[in-house]
């Protein structure tokens, strides 16, 4: 069983040090990206945004939430790690027929912008995937001006919760633990983001939470089969499998226990987020 093998944990050493995106860009990933929008995603920013205001959004993806919040606020920077990345957003942007978005490759441990280079620098779901959230966020707090907003929101994989209990649910989500914390992240972020945003010298924090819930059947399906398709298709499976943390057979074995899920009329999940709203 992919729970008992230890290569995963003897190849961690490699991984350490590096700023590794566990879900990778997929297809089946992407289409759970796209489904984000400000209003579902960053509702408690929205508030205090403004015209007048730039904004840099870290880890754009695929720039569904980007587009929205360009449409707040008079100029946008959507910055991912590579160019490659980048271009799906560029093509949603451009779709919108939006001209107030910039875009940029960087690392949010060293932004490539000058100090108090924007009045809100925003993150969605991205502290979880990065080597040192709390120097994430010293960054981020770099370049955003004085009285400006640090705005960043991540979900918290050991307070998900679903039902039916359906057993290999539970094993797709120690195996997604262990693969994200073996890429150097940390899946529950949700938890920590008050005392990331503290330890990064942030005296003015508004900690907050909200939670996505799917359960109707059209939601279940959807999320459901998605997850489905991205536990045998997406970058996590192809580290898993790489690593030795599961086997093919155990992936597909998994992904037909998200079927099962999604195909139940009693079907529910939901997603916890801690959110941090900091003045700069």
């Amino acid at each position: 069983m992919w729970d008992c093998c230890p290569t995963f944990e003897d190849n961690r050493a490699s991984f350490e040090g590096m700023a590794t995106y566990t879900h990778g860009h997929h297809e089946s990933v992407l289409r759970s990206h796209r489904w984000r929008t400000a209003e579902n995603s960053a509702a408690y920013l929205l508030p205090h945004l403004s015209s007048g205001f730039t904004l840099l959004d870290v880890g754009c993806g695929p720039g569904t939430i980007t587009a929205d919040l360009a449409t707040h606020v008079t100029r946008v920077t959507a910055l991912e790690q590579t160019d490659a990345a980048l271009d799906v957003a560029r093509a949603e942007i451009a779709r919108r027929g939006l001209a107030n978005v910039d875009f940029a490759v960087g690392d949010v441990h060293a932004l490539d912008f000058p100090d108090d280079s924007f009045d809100v620098v925003h993150a969605h779901q991205v502290l979880q995937h990065v080597t040192d959230p709390v120097a994430a966020l010293r960054e981020m707090r770099r370049v955003t001006r004085p009285g400006g907003v640090v705005a960043a929101r991540d979900s918290d994989y050991a307070g998900f919760t679903w039902f039916p209990l359906v057993p290999e649910l539970d094993e797709w989500l120690a195996l997604y633990q262990r693969v994200a914390r073996g890429n150097g992240g940390e899946p529950d972020a949700g938890r920590r983001m008050l005392s990331w945003a503290r330890a990064a010298g942030f005296t003015d924090v508004t900690a907050t939470a909200s939670v996505w819930g799917f359960a109707d059947d059209a939601d279940r399906q959807w999320w459901g089969g998605m997850w489905a398709d991205r536990i045998l298709k997406s970058e996590m499976a192809a580290t898993a499998l790489r690593t030795g943390a599961a086997t093919r057979d155990d992936l597909e074995r998994l992904s037909a226990g998200w079927r099962e899920w999604s195909a139940s009329p009693d079907g529910w999940f939901t997603i916890p987020h801690g959110e941090i709203l900091c003045r700069a």
